[in-house]
């Protein structure tokens, strides 16, 4: 018994009894004795209360956003369509903008070469293996489009030729490839060369002018074009302007390297010649 006395738990009942105590003689000092029952008891109640409340508070809460998770996944599925709808007609914009772009210089491409007719092409491929600039375009035999067309840029500038024509698509070789040859002039000078690509100077963009005599008077700046002779390409066109001037290998001749007047791995459009009314056959 002398020993519970020294326990922690009588004295915590001793403190509970002396605060007891203590609020009943307060009570019974301001006339409020009788109602001390229910204050104490309410006291003792408060944070019980309190808890109980932020407990229902919490469970409302939770209540209230699972009952919107419907309407929300709604407002979600809503949100998705129009930004998809929004992102469709910036594509369409954009598809329409370049298409006016291409009707713009097809005007003036027809304008100053009346007896051509133009199958309009977006460049929709190319072969990163492929070194001499060589592309898909989004036009084939049911655009009129057929093999060994002549392909210029919007300005009017020799690009190559459609090496393979599909329904739909064709693959066209540029004048970097050396598997391309066309009869040309120095438009000054009047001198004739061939006009083929270079392994040698296809990375830098560049292509050559072969066969030109050895005192040539033809010079840096010089413009070149197409003679027509072979029939495949048209007379006329423009190729490009001589960077420099090397001596052909055998010493007998000179090359002409030739920068193309558009540079072949920044076309996003061209056009096909898919009709010559001048009396020349491909």
């Amino acid at each position: 018994m002398k020993d519970f006395f020294s326990t922690l738990k009588f004295k915590l009942l001793t403190g509970v009894a002396v605060l007891l105590a203590g609020m009943l003689a307060w009570a019974g000092a301001n006339g409020r004795l009788s109602n001390a029952p229910q204050e104490l008891l309410g006291a003792l109640l408060v944070p019980f209360q309190r808890a109980a409340a932020a407990i229902s508070g919490g469970v409302d809460e939770v209540w209230t956003k699972y009952t919107q998770i419907d309407e929300i996944l709604a407002e979600n599925e809503q949100l998705k369509e129009e930004n998809s709808s929004l992102r469709q007609r910036m594509v369409d914009y954009d598809t329409m903008k370049a298409e006016n772009e291409a009707f713009k210089d097809l005007a003036q491409i027809q304008e100053e070469n009346p007896e051509y007719e133009y199958a309009s092409g977006f460049i929709i491929g190319r072969d990163p293996l492929e070194q001499f600039g060589g592309f898909t375009i989004d036009q084939g035999t049911l655009n009129g489009v057929e093999k060994n067309d002549v392909v210029v840029s919007d300005q009017g500038y020799l690009v190559g030729i459609v090496l393979e024509a599909g329904l739909n698509s064709s693959k066209v070789i540029t004048i970097l490839s050396p598997s391309l040859n066309a009869a040309g002039v120095v438009s000054r000078t009047r001198d004739n060369g061939i006009l083929t690509g270079s392994a040698e100077y296809a990375s830098q963009g560049l292509c050559t002018f072969t066969n030109l005599s050895r005192d040539t008077q033809a010079t840096v700046g010089d413009e070149i074009i197409t003679t027509g002779l072979g029939g495949v390409f048209p007379a006329d066109i423009l190729v490009g302007t001589v960077e420099e001037l090397v001596p052909e290998s055998s010493g007998k001749s000179m090359v002409a390297v030739v920068r193309p007047g558009q540079d072949i791995d920044s076309l996003k459009h061209v056009f096909v010649i898919v009709d010559r009314d001048n009396g020349q056959e491909e």
